[in-house]
């Protein structure tokens, strides 16, 4: 969960499309005679920045634990809920993967300029949030 890794069938599935997903990195546009879902793709990217997006959300507190389907707000506001979830140890906190809508692009200066809270049992966590693994997202010790 703290590398961002995706699980087929339970934090994504075939309503997501790989680039709401961050998966795009693993998709070549350009292979040889193309793939199946290929224009579906080239018509996501080519209609401009997300509205929808999975990214990685941790709670700022330790304590609280993350299960799946809490909701995540945006300056008091939903937006989202948790796909997944578990306790980050080398994070120091509860981490899962969100997915998140809005109607303006969701980019990370998007992410970082608002209060993200995740509603826990009925309580709300501040929480931060990255499109990228927040552990190791150069992918630095995974090569060691």
């Amino acid at each position: 969960m703290e590398k961002g890794y995706r699980d087929y069938g339970h934090d994504i599935d075939n309503t997501d499309s790989v680039l709401e997903a961050g998966l795009g990195f693993a998709v070549a546009l350009d292979k040889p005679g193309g793939f199946l879902g290929r224009d579906a793709v080239l018509v996501k990217r080519t209609a401009g920045s997300l509205t929808k997006r999975l990214v990685q959300i941790l709670l700022k507190d330790p304590e609280p634990m993350l299960y799946h389907a809490e909701v995540v707000h945006r300056d008091g506001r939903p937006v989202g809920y948790v796909r997944a979830a578990s306790y980050g140890h080398t994070l120091g906190g509860a981490v899962g993967l969100a997915m998140l809508e809005s109607d303006t692009p969701i980019d990370q200066a998007w992410l970082d300029e608002a209060a993200l809270e995740v509603d826990v049992a009925g309580q709300r966590h501040p929480a931060v949030a990255s499109l990228r693994p927040l552990y190791d997202p150069q992918m630095k010790r995974v090569k060691s």
